[in-house]
């Protein structure tokens, strides 16, 4: 990369990690917190969790597609406003209702395709993949340092510092912007038409990244549950089985991307489900210890972190630079949908009181993830 394109990447790749470090942070707590406050329910718990997620499903495409029209600053600082009046809402918030009109406001500050699109403007194509992965590794090392801090801070200052801190947060990623150098404007395009960014290869990775986020969501509805009552893990400890795991995890993880080489290769994609399909499986079968329960995440942290960099990677593959900004919007649509999707599905099957029910429907959402797919496929 020339220094222009090193220095563009890198910013971004902090703002977005900034930025997601406020939703990650709240992803581990968020359900234990939401319990006990007003007007709980087991389904208002988990649409408590996933609710970002609709709104950024809703604003990703138009906000993509008008980022190619009038530019991709004004879009990301717009966004981060948003994102952190959410974050105050839901922090000056006392019940479960305030809470989730919170999690909506964050969620439509919809950045995540601008500034996916804003690399894409700063970098070649012959270094746009490394690029991608570079992005992708900052998100993946935001979640890694969220799920560690997040419940330290939650058992030490409260889960509502973890919103105040995203407000803030919100704030430096706006006033990182100051460091990028001068980036091309997009060609402004005439047509608003976004009917290429729905081609057949490309609504088939935004389903997967869609099932991709289901899963997840649904899964950190009923995890901290399960270590929490079940074998009464204080909240302050929950970030050693998050981390040992994750971190176990790049033993599988790092070895399938760097043979992937940031192309999404169909085979790789397929072992990466099913390993997330063994791991749901193994929470549901085998959560009777905490020992089961570490295994089963390294092996779902190993799947998941391929998938969450080879997803987008994949993307920018098949992707024309036409509408860059419009396709990566339907992708982060997808995206979010799917935490949304998996935070009603989390707090649906949770309703029993019982995590292994929502473990097992997220196994069989990875059958069908793979079935829809074929074994047959994945050599592509």
């Amino acid at each position: 990369m020339h220094a222009d394109e090193r220095r563009s990447v890198g910013v971004v790749a902090l703002i977005a990690m900034i930025r997601m470090f406020g939703l990650f942070a709240l992803l581990p707590v968020l359900s234990l917190y939401a319990r006990d406050l007003q007007g709980a329910t087991p389904f208002l718990i988990g649409l408590a969790v996933g609710a970002y997620g609709l709104t950024q499903a809703a604003f990703q495409i138009p906000l993509g597609a008008l980022s190619d029209r009038v530019g991709r600053l004004p879009i990301i600082i717009s966004g981060l406003a948003i994102f952190a009046a959410g974050s105050i809402v839901a922090a000056m918030s006392d019940s479960i209702h305030g809470v989730i009109a919170g999690r909506f406001l964050q969620g439509a500050g919809a950045i995540s395709a601008t500034l996916t699109a804003l690399i894409t403007d700063a970098t070649r194509p012959e270094v746009r993949t490394r690029s991608m992965a570079v992005f992708g590794v900052g998100i993946g090392a935001s979640f890694m340092i969220a799920f560690a801090a997040g419940p330290l801070i939650a058992a030490k200052f409260g889960v509502l510092a973890l919103f105040w801190v995203a407000a803030a947060l919100a704030v430096v990623a706006a006033l990182m912007l100051r460091l990028l150098p001068d980036i091309p404007q997009p060609q402004r395009r005439e047509s608003w038409s976004l009917l290429p960014a729905f081609r057949a290869d490309l609504l088939r990775v935004d389903f997967y990244v869609f099932l991709l986020h289901a899963i997840m969501t649904a899964t950190f509805v009923a995890l901290p549950l399960l270590l929490y009552d079940r074998f009464e893990m204080p909240l302050t400890t929950h970030w050693k089985m998050y981390i040992g795991s994750l971190v176990v995890s790049l033993g599988i993880a790092v070895p399938m991307i760097m043979k992937d080489h940031h192309r999404g290769r169909g085979y790789l994609i397929g072992l990466a489900v099913t390993l997330i399909v063994v791991a749901q499986l193994g929470l549901t079968f085998f959560s009777f210890s905490p020992m089961p329960v570490f295994v089963a995440l390294v092996i779902y942290f190993a799947g998941f972190n391929f998938l969450e960099a080879g997803l987008p990677a994949r993307l920018s593959v098949l992707a024309g630079d036409e509408v860059r900004g419009a396709s990566l919007g339907v992708f982060s649509s997808a995206q979010f949908l799917g935490a949304f999707v998996g935070g009603l599905i989390g707090g649906r099957f949770l309703g029993q009181g019982r995590p292994t029910d929502v473990f097992f429907v997220c196994a069989l959402l990875g059958g069908i993830w793979l079935a829809l797919q074929g074994f047959g496929r994945f050599r592509k």
